[in-house]
């Protein structure tokens, strides 16, 4: 069977969520389960408080009662009658579920259901870094999405927000589009 990681929800008591996430990762350690539960986190959001007339930054839990847990899944057949589904193993859903202040995972029942790549990126938690090896001023190919097979030159890049403005001809004029870093790869 092939393995598969996956981000799961696990649904805590209100303010326990670092607890858990520490206890969770104990027993991992403990019981030598890296090969099957690879990340816990606690989703935190830096938010900037106005207090007497002071500013200052802290942070916060952006899902008060939930940590997110990667663990490995494997796609198995739970009855003859069902089709294959992607699903974490006997083990890992145990220790997470037995875990002190966990009260369950988000999904119908007792049956945890992964979170979606596009959730996952919504969410922000697993950053993906794109490696460039074009600059401003080089022909680039766009490579996917309504201009894909478009080329056009590199106006400019920004690194944090991860796009890339690139210059095409269409009907006769010069038009800026703004894509990801990732459609975008140098001419040959």
């Amino acid at each position: 069977m092939s393995e598969y990681a996956r981000w799961f929800v696990v649904h805590t008591y209100s303010g326990y969520e670092n607890k858990v996430a520490s206890n969770i990762e104990t027993a991992v350690e403990n019981r030598r389960m890296q090969d099957q539960i690879f990340e816990v986190r606690v989703p935190m959001e830096t938010v900037t408080e106005i207090k007497d007339e002071q500013k200052r930054e802290i942070e916060r839990k952006m899902f008060p009662g939930y940590v997110l847990v990667k663990v490995a899944c494997s796609y198995r057949r739970r009855s003859e009658f069902e089709d294959e589904e992607l699903a974490m193993s006997d083990e890992a859903w145990y220790l997470i579920r037995n875990t002190r202040g966990v009260t369950g995972f988000v999904g119908p029942g007792s049956k945890p259901v992964p979170l979606t790549e596009e959730e996952v990126a919504a969410l922000g938690i697993e950053k993906k870094s794109v490696e460039i090896n074009y600059k401003v001023g080089d022909l680039v190919n766009i490579q996917s999405g309504p201009f894909d097979g478009y080329s056009g030159i590199v106006d400019s890049i920004d690194l944090t927000k991860e796009i890339v403005v690139v210059m095409i001809s269409m009907l006769g004029r010069e038009t800026p589009v703004e894509l990801d870093l990732s459609q975008v790869e140098p001419a040959i």
